[in-house]
């Protein structure tokens, strides 16, 4: 079972960042009808497991269980989604351990690396803040701020439920009516539109520094398109290319496996609702640290004048083709793909046409992609070590 509402991070204030992720980590603390004792007892007594996250436009949901203990693990979902307590003991519990998580957060050259880049990248923009806050917002969180969160956001309206498994959908659906059906929230707040983002003009750069450190951690990039623009396929393709393929593709071979200045060094695209980034990522010994730039500039650089070449393409193509069929052998595989269907609105045969897509995108497809997206004169970025 896997699924999301519309309840994430985009709903909060500056003031309040994290909020959607303390309630979320709290949904199962405790509810009307149960402790949180009781609730993991539940679980554990079927060997069944259920747990919520956030992020910015959402707040998912997953769980596992045998069918014939499917009614319970929906009946928990329905119970934490609509009836939580948020319990006062349990809440300071769970900030104490939020509040843990960012203290290490902060001696962390990879997520301070990210952070930057981010704020950096979406300037004035939701995406541009980190979904679990800070020190002093988690802080500022009261009880009465989560549940008004929950009155306001968690509700039936845009709500999708996936379920996977040896059971038929009519009987699927019919439970998921039988706790869910006559949930109601009168004013449950409505979609959050993004605000429009603006591109940087010139490259911007930022270091972070963290005493004591022996890694450096890099972060180079900038905008990507989103989920549903016709150029993803050719930019995923071309990322592959770039630094996924193999040994972590083109940026791995020259920064890492050529050069050896990278522990580790890669590419990645991170498309969803709104835009997302294309990024470099990269820990290198702090001594390294230019040189490490240098040669990932150049190859941004090579890669916009030059594109793919007509095998690293086709490897790419076989790859993700070849590589479906695993994804989709476990029910948690075919839930994604079900998720992703109705989050981007990709239609109900997207993955029967899944092959052709792949096979039409060209070389000259992932230049032009390459090209809209990657200035190597405006780039973010963003390091974070001694």
């Amino acid at each position: 079972m896997s699924g999301y509402l519309p309840a994430g991070a985009i709903f909060e204030s500056d003031a309040k960042l994290g909020l959607a992720d303390f309630v979320s980590s709290s949904l199962m603390r405790g509810t009307q009808m149960r402790t949180f004792d009781a609730i993991y007892n539940e679980l554990e007594s079927v060997g069944a497991s259920m747990g919520f996250d956030s992020g910015v436009h959402n707040t998912s949901f997953g769980g596992r269980a045998l069918v014939e203990d499917l009614p319970l693990l929906l009946g928990l979902l329905a119970e934490s989604l609509t009836t939580p307590t948020f319990p006062a003991d349990e809440v300071e519990k769970l900030r104490a351990q939020l509040l843990t998580g960012l203290a290490i957060r902060a001696q962390d050259t990879m997520d301070l690396a990210s952070m930057a880049f981010e704020r950096m990248l979406f300037e004035n923009h939701p995406y541009g803040r980190p979904s679990d806050g800070f020190i002093e917002t988690i802080q500022s969180i009261t009880r009465k701020d989560m549940q008004e969160f929950h009155r306001l956001h968690f509700g039936p309206k845009g709500m999708v439920v996936a379920i996977v498994g040896a059971i038929e959908p009519e009987k699927a659906v019919e439970e998921v009516g039988r706790v869910l059906g006559n949930w109601h929230v009168p004013g449950q707040a409505g979609k959050q539109e993004l605000p429009p983002h603006k591109p940087v003009k010139k490259t911007v750069k930022h270091h972070n520094t963290i005493a004591g450190k022996s890694q450096s951690d890099l972060v180079i990039g900038m905008i990507g398109p989103r989920r549903r623009d016709p150029e993803f396929l050719s930019a995923s393709l071309g990322n592959s290319v770039l630094g996924q393929f193999g040994m972590m593709g083109r940026i791995g071979d020259v920064v890492r496996e050529k050069s050896g200045l990278a522990y580790y060094a890669s590419s990645s695209l991170n498309s969803g609702t709104g835009p997302g980034s294309w990024e470099v990522n990269a820990g290198v010994n702090p001594k390294n640290l230019k040189k490490a730039i240098s040669l990932i500039e150049n190859e941004l650089r090579r890669f916009v004048k030059s594109g793919v070449t007509k095998a690293e393409l086709a490897d790419s193509q076989a790859n993700y083709i070849g590589r479906l069929p695993l994804s989709l052998e476990s029910n948690g595989g075919v839930a994604g793909a079900i998720l992703n269907i109705e989050r981007y609105n990709l239609g109900l045969d997207y993955y029967q046409r899944y092959e052709g897509l792949v096979k039409n995108v060209t070389r000259a497809d992932v230049l032009e992609t390459a090209r809209k997206y990657i200035n190597p004169d405006r780039l973010v970025i963003s390091t974070a070590g001694p």
